[in-house]
């Protein structure tokens, strides 16, 4: 006659008995819940506001994109996915000049008339044989010196020339571009003011992306990037520093597992497009 216990319990019961730990059924895992964009402001009520529209202008896309918004006027930053690694694509580019500038001034002296027409041609029509130039003239113990000097050390930068492969995060790309827009030790305001010149001055076929939606008389220094590789298909970021109607604001947006270069450019601005919204109305 068989015990009233079962197999199962009787085998558990013996293994207490030699110590031997007997798994039990693994719980199956929840799919992990995607990031939240979290907000946090001066002003209130902004941030909350923020966190609604930024993650409602995400909802139906596709792909993988991380934000970053910082406001000087309210204090106001938001982030999402911030310290994920994307391909730079050309946005590096302005890490590039950052990186020029910030050597020149270490040795006291001003960029020569090449290295200003290949700067303007880098930023202001993305141009990568100009970039190229730079980077291999810079070389990779500069590239890196900038990095720590600027405190960018999530940022790493691509091997064997291939610049659009550095790997970048919002929150390097957020301090970089603070440290264009506000007084700083690690780049001079002469610097500064350059860099976001040629970004005022971006050809009106690359003016896409984080500008979109920018009320009238906030100024825009914008620079972008696009790349398709086999994996995650089309790479596309946008870089911006917008001052104007009581804000002094700076904003990334980058993504990857785009469809096509529009669909991204698409889901950037429907991003920037709240924001500046918001910000106006605040």
């Amino acid at each position: 006659m068989t015990s009233g216990i079962s197999r199962r319990a009787r085998v558990l019961a013996a293994a207490v008995g030699t110590g031997v730990l007997v798994p039990l059924a693994a719980a199956t895992p929840a799919a992990a819940a995607p990031p939240a964009v979290t907000c946090t402001s001066a002003k209130a009520g902004l941030a909350a506001k923020l966190k609604k529209d930024i993650t409602a202008a995400l909802a139906t896309r596709k792909g993988t994109v991380a934000v970053g918004l910082y406001d000087r006027s309210t204090n106001t930053t938001c982030t999402l996915r911030a310290s994920s690694a994307y391909d730079s694509a050309s946005v590096v580019k302005v890490t590039v000049l950052a990186a020029l500038l910030w050597d020149a001034k270490k040795t006291n002296r001003y960029l020569t008339d090449r290295e200003n027409t290949l700067a303007k041609a880098m930023i202001t029509k993305s141009d990568n044989a100009a970039t190229s130039t730079l980077w291999k003239q810079l070389g990779m113990t500069k590239i890196k010196n900038f990095l720590a000097a600027a405190g960018m050390t999530q940022t790493k930068p691509g091997a064997n020339g291939y610049w659009g492969l550095t790997q970048i995060t919002v929150t390097d790309e957020q301090k970089l571009l603070k440290l264009l827009t506000a007084k700083n030790a690690v780049l001079s305001d002469n610097s500064r003011a350059y860099i976001v010149k040629l970004m005022g001055q971006v050809v009106s076929s690359q003016r896409w992306g984080t500008p979109y939606g920018v009320p009238s008389g906030v100024s825009v220094a914008v620079k972008n990037g696009w790349l398709q590789r086999s994996t995650n298909g089309w790479r596309v970021h946008s870089v911006g520093a917008f001052k104007g109607g009581g804000h002094d604001y700076v904003m990334t947006v980058l993504s990857h597992g785009n469809s096509t270069m529009n669909y991204g450019i698409a889901t950037i601005q429907a991003v920037a497009k709240v924001i500046h919204k918001d910000l106006a109305a605040s």
